[in-house]
């Protein structure tokens, strides 16, 4: 690898893995259970799971499960039209490099470099795809869940908690895909040059960042958490 890569190159590669990989277990060690949209989520989606099972009608608990399963499957079908193209970039053999060498903004040295360039754009693709899929699947867990719901008081209260444990990893896994998006943008800011590389990478993470802990959503997520007791 240093070999092909260039000492700033090969920096700005690190730095991306680190972020891609380390991001989410950092973002729950830092917000410690609370802080986060991601964290105070949780909380709130047992507090519908809880709510869900103590109802007597849950045609609504199923259309907002529905709901989320089309946005997954919506991302999923995107996510695989972006990997067909890269895919399609990736194996276009030489033509398709001269033609991206051609480009002045495209900063690449050789086929070599520019194809691990494009194969880690269509490698974070391809991890969100994953998650899309597995969250796919979880939210049809949920959804046997809510539709097997006992007419009992006295299993509500556990039967909601367990639920929330199909519907929070599920709805993680969601997040998991979309945030790959971010990592993807950043890693195709290769492109352009190990700076731009760097620069996108901590410019996706710092946004995240900013949305998880400091954006109006935040606040607003923090303050429903508060007002359901968690």
């Amino acid at each position: 690898m240093p070999l092909l890569l260039s000492p700033l190159d090969l920096t700005a590669l690190i730095v991306f893995a680190v972020a891609w990989l380390a991001y989410e277990p950092l973002l729950k060690a830092a917000a410690r259970g609370k802080g986060a949209i991601n964290t105070d989520m949780t909380v709130i989606r047992v507090a519908w799971m809880k709510n869900m099972a103590g109802r007597e009608n849950r045609f609504m608990d199923g259309q907002l499960l529905g709901h989320a399963l089309n946005s997954a499957s919506f991302f999923a079908s995107s996510n695989l039209i972006l990997i067909a193209g890269a895919a399609g970039v990736l194996f276009g053999g030489e033509s398709t490099f001269r033609s991206a060498s051609s480009l002045v903004v495209i900063n690449t040295s050789t086929r070599l470099v520019f194809e691990l360039q494009i194969a880690l754009v269509l490698v974070a693709l391809a991890r969100g795809l994953l998650d899309f899929i597995w969250s796919i699947r979880q939210m049809n867990y949920c959804i046997a869940a809510v539709g097997a719901a006992p007419d009992s008081e006295d299993t509500a209260t556990a039967y909601g908690e367990a639920a929330a444990r199909l519907l929070n990893p599920a709805l993680s896994a969601f997040n998991a895909g979309v945030r790959g998006y971010y990592f993807a943008l950043a890693a195709a800011a290769w492109l352009f040059g190990p700076i731009a590389f760097l620069a996108a990478t901590l410019g996706a993470v710092s946004l995240l960042l900013w949305r998880q802990r400091r954006s109006r959503a935040a606040a607003a997520i923090a303050d429903l958490r508060k007002l359901l007791g968690g």
